[in-house]
């Protein structure tokens, strides 16, 4: 009788936070991941109008606070003035917009942070000197962007930190093929210099490709997996991490189950 052996879980981050529970991208969101046993968080990151880094996806503060401020256009005391809790609930009242200091400040030890930058090559500079000035060692640390060229600057200014880029993918119905190519995806990530991949949850993904990146040297993270039966797939397939909407019921299950190799 053959003996089966469980996949290794990997890394489960919550996405903003533990978002399917608290409000997206504030410092409540976080706590709860971590509470429920994430082993890190990955969150967006702008610059504002005084070149402060905030936590907030959007170009705008609408969908999240009711209030229409631009975040590149806007002063940090002013989106610090809003509330980002009230619209998942009355049990948010204080959430704020938190700042990159803050949320590197409350990392828990041993817990990973995953920094997907939405501003452009502007944010290098006020993102360098807070992470320089932070005590969190790089390895703790992924940089994440959609842009290649970004990410060939992030790794000439912060050479000790990983790098990786996002890429989602379109599937063409008529042709059957994606878009970009597997080759484009490789292609990019040997030009920009990248440290891995963050790849976005789709049929495009599969064992083949996660071999070719790990034959490479690249992390593979992927996003956002909100169902056991795709997670259980890519723990099966060896991805490094796992980022969802739902860490602790995604654990909870992954744990409880067993995954088979």
């Amino acid at each position: 009788m053959q003996t089966k052996v469980p996949s290794p879980i990997p890394r489960i981050i919550g996405h903003r936070g533990a978002s399917r529970d608290a409000p997206e991208n504030t410092l409540e969101s976080f706590r709860l991941a971590w509470k429920q046993g994430a082993a890190g968080i990955e969150a967006d990151f702008r610059l504002t109008a005084d070149n402060r880094i905030v936590c907030m996806h959007d170009e705008s503060t609408l969908r999240t606070t009711g209030v229409n401020l631009s975040i590149a256009d806007s002063p940090l005391v002013e989106l610090q003035a809003l509330n980002a809790g009230r619209w998942k609930g009355p049990k948010w009242p204080s959430a704020r917009i938190p700042l990159l200091d803050e949320v590197l400040a409350a990392l828990p030890h041993g817990t990973w942070l995953y920094i997907e930058i939405k501003s452009g090559r502007e944010i290098i500079a006020p993102l360098e000197k807070v992470l320089r000035g932070s005590k969190i060692s790089p390895e703790r640390i992924r940089l994440l962007s959609f842009s290649a060229p970004l990410i060939t600057e992030l790794k000439k200014h912060l050479p000790d930190w990983y790098s990786c880029w996002l890429c989602d993918y379109r599937l063409s119905l008529l042709k059957q093929t994606w878009s970009p190519s597997r080759d484009d995806v490789i292609e990019t990530l040997r030009s920009c210099g990248a440290d891995g991949l963050a790849s976005a949850n789709r049929g495009f993904l599969d064992r083949e490709l996660v071999h070719t990146l790990k034959e490479n040297g690249w992390e593979i993270h992927v996003w956002t997996v909100d169902r056991l039966a795709d997670a259980e797939h890519l723990c099966e397939m060896g991805v490094d991490s796992i980022m969802t909407n739902r860490p602790g019921w995604l654990l909870q299950k992954l744990t409880m189950g067993t995954v088979l190799s």
